[in-house]
């Protein structure tokens, strides 16, 4: 059974940094696109950040750009998130997805295969 699991959310001031998680068991992951999303209430869930299987392509939204990076380690068949310079409107809950296959980074919900639960992260003023 693939899972995805997310982990690092938490309460953090304006300004602050997170990292997230999102652990990947039941398939290696290694060759497909990984991505994170995040939807804050009553909204849709929006893309935040996404990268290819090589780790060498990376797209973000640009609400997150030169705040926000995504990474991999392909043995740990991990993905990260790094938030660095929160904002209340950064406070939503994030998940990460993967996309089978290899390929340049994908940043609609409706390619994406697999979903983690979300993990909240909320951003205090």
């Amino acid at each position: 059974q693939v899972q995805l699991v997310e982990s690092g959310g938490g309460l953090v001031q304006a300004g602050g940094s997170l990292r997230l998680s999102c652990a990947a068991s039941g398939r290696t992951f290694s060759r497909d696109r990984m991505g994170w999303f995040r939807q804050a209430p009553g909204k849709e869930r929006e893309f935040v950040a996404a990268q290819s299987w090589t780790g060498g392509s990376t797209r973000y939204a640009d609400s997150v750009k030169g705040r926000f990076t995504i990474s991999r380690d392909n043995a740990k068949n991990t993905v990260y998130l790094q938030m660095n310079s929160l904002k209340p409107e950064d406070t939503a809950v994030y998940y990460c997805a993967a996309h089978m296959g290899s390929g340049v980074p994908v940043t609609t919900t409706r390619e994406y295969d697999y979903w983690g639960q979300g993990t909240q992260v909320t951003v205090s003023s």
